[in-house]
């Protein structure tokens, strides 16, 4: 399964540097990551399905400033039982590549309190068996 969405650079983003904040990455990383959830998996989200991060890394390439294009490309690997991991790559679609980034991810059923098995559905998307 691979997403790719531009993400907007606010001035707000901005550190004392002029360059997008260490911290604002993992926002940009949230927001590509919810809007595969909300175009893909709405559906099992109503039903009280979670997709909760554990663990979240960042390498740092070159800063992002004002003016630059940002595009996230978020793919999947090591799908398990329960969890899996997306990876992220920051760029500018012209070869220019801010960070590459991860996230280990659980499904987490709100209803029982726990972590569950990754769905049938969910998981024929990261099979290939479901176009993104």
């Amino acid at each position: 399964m691979k997403l790719s969405t531009e993400i907007e650079v606010r001035f707000s983003d901005l550190d004392a540097y002029g360059h997008v904040n260490n911290a604002v990455f993992f926002t940009y990383l949230e927001t590509a990551r919810v809007k595969l959830f909300q175009e893909r998996f709405s559906e099992l989200m109503e039903k009280g399905l979670l997709f909760l991060v554990v663990e979240a890394s960042c390498r740092y390439r070159r800063p992002i400033e004002l003016d630059d294009r940002v595009l996230i490309d978020i793919a999947t690997e090591e799908v398990g039982r329960s969890s899996f991991i997306f990876t992220y790559l920051v760029h500018n679609g012209s070869g220019k590549e801010f960070a590459d980034a991860r996230t280990v991810m659980v499904c987490f059923d709100q209803g029982r309190g726990k972590t569950v098995a990754i769905p049938p559905d969910f998981r024929a998307v990261f099979d290939g068996q479901v176009p993104c």
